[in-house]
């Protein structure tokens, strides 16, 4: 269970989140969407404790997470950008990864599916995008944490490797899990969402499944009805 109530964050004289009211009390796929500078990389990092908010509070399992970090051993978290040491190899960093959550994470069913085991003793700075990315999915979803965060998942995924994650994303929503995933991808959202947020500057704009933001927006297409979203906030 997530809550956040009131969230505020300013950097600056820019106010990035201005009191965002959020649930997400059940298992399921939870897209947070919006323009670039909507709040969307301020509120994951308030929930992963990069971020100290101004005021408001943030729970996890029902207990503040202000302050605290030991809550973050619930959650799962796929950067969108994966700076990797350049020197390690795969399985030098994933042995790493390992020890510094000290977990048994179930690693050997995730290389075998990104068939990754040609590339484990190769050096992380020889490695394609692509490759990086699955990698960075198998430092991810080895470990069993209740909370998964995905930004920008997709990104450099062939079309098997597509596949692949979302059929392991159905898995750990099956198992109960609350999963996070930011995309620019539309067709990807509508796919996996069972809700969307839509955050436009810093505030919650729509909350709901994908149906009833196009019956809001008169809108039978999807992506559609989010351009809908942003064509009202202008006028």
């Amino acid at each position: 269970m997530i809550e956040i109530k009131k969230l505020h964050k300013k950097f600056g004289k820019n106010q990035v989140l201005k009191g965002v009211d959020l649930e997400f009390f059940e298992k399921g796929i939870f897209a947070i969407l919006g323009p670039n500078g909507s709040g969307k990389t301020t509120l994951i990092k308030a929930l992963l404790g990069m971020v100290v908010p101004d005021k408001g509070d943030l729970s996890v399992g029902g207990t503040s997470i202000i302050k605290d970090w030991r809550y973050r051993d619930q959650i799962d978290y796929l950067p969108q950008i994966a700076n990797f040491p350049a020197n390690l190899t795969v399985k030098e960093l994933i042995s790493m990864i390992k020890d510094l959550r000290n977990r048994a994470g179930e690693d050997k069913r995730l290389i075998a599916l990104f068939k990754l085991e040609p590339f484990l003793s190769k050096k992380l700075s020889n490695l394609s995008g692509g490759t990086k990315q699955k990698v960075n999915l198998v430092l991810t979803l080895m470990f069993d944490s209740p909370i998964i965060i995905l930004d920008e998942p997709t990104t450099g995924l062939d079309p098997i490797a597509l596949i692949h994650l979302k059929e392991l994303t159905k898995e750990e929503k099956a198992k109960g899990k609350i999963i996070l995933i930011t995309s620019h991808i539309m067709s990807f959202v509508e796919e996996m969402a069972d809700e969307i947020v839509f955050l436009l500057e810093g505030k919650v704009y729509f909350k709901g499944n994908i149906e009833a933001l196009k019956i809001q927006t008169d809108e039978s297409n999807f992506e559609h009805a989010i351009a809908n979203l942003l064509t009202q906030e202008d006028a």
